[in-house]
């Protein structure tokens, strides 16, 4: 009797050995996967999100806080819109991010695996958009990292800069309304609105 109950003891603690070396290897496997997650992933994430839960804010680096959803994400950059919709979407560089406040839920449920993006979208760069709003002659607002915005239609796109041509919102680009122009490194854009109704992609 007295060795059954000592072999049920060992096999008892054989396995809780056992058990706890596997919950410390899904740990660790865990720890590996989310080391692999990117903030586009996680913000590509944001687009297929519960709608009636709380909206997700964001603070880019001028200092521009607001409620937005997630429309569009590419290999640099993602596009927000308000719920109110005014003014137009919002192209961002993902360097421009200072941080994004959302629900509990969301947090949990974007650190989690999701389908591999595989569309055309998530591959252009931002100076792909960029040639993009250049050759649709699109008006734009262009927030810098210092605080500025400049408003006008961009004229060219570089491989990591852009020449605006300065006018007044709401008036089309013709020479005689041009007040100036200004060549804009991308690194220094905070975020770049567009005109409403103008899609991006």
């Amino acid at each position: 009797m007295r060795w059954d109950r000592f072999f049920d003891d060992l096999e008892d603690q054989l396995a809780s050995e056992w058990e706890a070396e596997r919950a410390a290897l899904d740990t660790e496997a865990e720890r590996l996967r989310l080391s692999r997650v990117a903030l586009r992933d996680r913000l590509h994430a944001l687009i297929a999100r519960d709608r009636d839960a709380p909206t997700p804010s964001f603070e880019f680096s001028d200092g521009t806080r607001l409620a937005a959803e997630v429309t569009g994400v590419g290999a640099d950059w993602v596009a927000v819109e308000t719920p109110a919709a005014r003014g137009g979407a919002l192209l961002v560089p993902l360097g421009a991010i200072v941080e994004i406040g959302m629900p509990h839920a969301d947090v949990l449920r974007t650190a989690r695996p999701g389908p591999a993006p595989s569309s055309l979208v998530d591959r252009m760069t931002l100076g792909f958009l960029v040639r993009d709003l250049v050759r649709r002659r699109v008006a734009v607002a262009i927030a810098l990292r210092t605080g500025r915005v400049l408003s006008g239609t961009i004229d060219r796109a570089g491989a990591d800069h852009l020449d605006i041509a300065l006018h007044d919102p709401g008036t089309p680009r013709r020479a005689d309304l041009v007040t100036g122009h200004r060549v804009v490194p991308f690194g220094s854009i905070s975020w770049i609105r567009l005109e409403a109704g103008v899609a991006i992609g």
